[in-house]
C-alpha cells in the first residue's frame, strides 16, 4: 500500500519507527513497542498490528501534533502497541481514552476518515486452548498474584515473548474485525492559563483549579473529589489525596 498523501511529510525523530511502517517489519516495530511496554505479549503485539494496519491503510505519518488521533477503548497492553506505531499518545493530546473495555481502537485524519480495528472476540478465546503453559502462569503469578519462583517469572517472560512474535504473524482477518469509517474527530487541544495556588502555591491549569472565598485552590487542596485513571480504567476517588 503506497503511502502517498503524506509522502515527504514524515517526522525525522520517528524516522526509525516509519521505516519499519514502510517495510513491514511488524518483528522490529514490536520490539520498539517492548521498549515501552517493559515487556512482549500477545496484546501488545496485537497493538502493534493493528497500528501498523491503521497507518498504512489511512497512507498517513504522525508528527506528535494531532494530525492523526488514535481512540482507544481499553487501558491494557494493547494500548502501548498502539501508542508505539501510530505516535498518538496522552502527552501529545492524539490518544483518547474511551473506556469501554474493549481491545479496539479507531485511528482518524482530522478529515474524519477513520478505520476502526477490534480484536476479533471468535478468535480471542482461543489462546488458553493454544498456550496452556503460558496460561497457567498467568493466572498465577499476574491474575492471582500468587508468590512464584524467579524461574516461573522468567518462563513466563520468555513464553509471552514467543507467544508475540506467533500472534503478530497471524492473518489479519483471524485477528481482527476492521471497519472503516466516517467520524467526528475531537478537536485540537486547547491551550489553557495556569493559576497559583492559593495553599500550596504550585500552578495548576486554570479549568482544573478551584475557586473558594475569592482564591484559586488546586484539586488536592481543596479536598474534592477527582477522576483517576489506574489499572482498573476510570474512576472517582474521594478528596484527600495530598501528601499521598
Amino acid at each position: 500500500m503506497e503511502m502517498a498523501e503524506e509522502k515527504g511529510k514524515g517526522n525525522p525523530i520517528r524516522g526509525e519507527i516509519e521505516k519499519l511502517i514502510e517495510a513491514g517489519n511488524l518483528r522490529d516495530l514490536l520490539y520498539k513497542a517492548g521498549e515501552l511496554h517493559g515487556h512482549l505479549c500477545s496484546h501488545l503485539a496485537y497493538g502493534v498490528k493493528a497500528g501498523y494496519i491503521a497507518m498504512r491503510e489511512l497512507g498517513v505519518k504522525s508528527r506528535g501534533m494531532e494530525e492523526i488521533v488514535a481512540i482507544i477503548e481499553t487501558n491494557n497492553c494493547f494500548s502501548d502497541g498502539i501508542q508505539m506505531v501510530t505516535g498518538c499518545s496522552f502527552g501529545n493530546n492524539a490518544l483518547v481514552y474511551r473506556d469501554f473495555g474493549k481491545t479496539a481502537v479507531t485511528v482518524a485524519k482530522r478529515d474524519g476518515t477513520a478505520i476502526r480495528i477490534a480484536l476479533n472476540p471468535n478468535f480471542e478465546g482461543s489462546r488458553e486452548k493454544e498456550y496452556p503453559e503460558a496460561h497457567e502462569l498467568f493466572d498465577k503469578i499476574v491474575a492471582k498474584r500468587e508468590k512464584a519462583t524467579p524461574e516461573e517469572h522468567k518462563r513466563l517472560m520468555q513464553l509471552f515473548a514467543e507467544m508475540s512474535i506467533t500472534e503478530l504473524n497471524k492473518q489479519t482477518d483471524e485477528l481482527f474485525i476492521i471497519k472503516r469509517l466516517e467520524i467526528v474527530v475531537p478537536e485540537y487541544a486547547p491551550i489553557f492559563d495556569s493559576v497559583k495556588c492559593s495553599i500550596c502555591g504550585e500552578n495548576v491549569m486554570k479549568t482544573r483549579a478551584v475557586t473558594e472565598n475569592g482564591e484559586s485552590l488546586c484539586i488536592p487542596c481543596s479536598n474534592r473529589g477527582y477522576f483517576q485513571m489506574d489499572g482498573s480504567g476510570i474512576s472517582v476517588q474521594e478528596g484527600g489525596v495530598r501528601g499521598k
